[in-house]
């Protein structure tokens, strides 16, 4: 009979790979329904772009801040 040597290190590692292939199969399927539902117009598609909250001029009104206190 051959026995198996687990060490906490190998069981640390056995046990994330198992939650990062469930975490990679729950964000896929989430993906995948959405765009299912975005094809089958359950869903309207937000095309709504991600930077367009961003306030360019708050930047460069704390860069002069900074270089004025220089």
């Amino acid at each position: 009979m051959i026995t198996l040597y687990f060490d906490p290190g190998l069981g640390a590692m056995i046990i994330q790979t198992i939650i990062a292939a469930v975490a990679g199969v729950i964000l896929f399927s989430k993906n995948l329904m959405y765009k299912i539902k975005v094809f089958l117009g359950i869903t309207k598609d937000n095309k709504k772009d991600v930077f367009d909250d961003i306030d360019i001029n708050k930047d460069s009104d704390l860069e002069n801040k900074n270089s004025s206190e220089l």
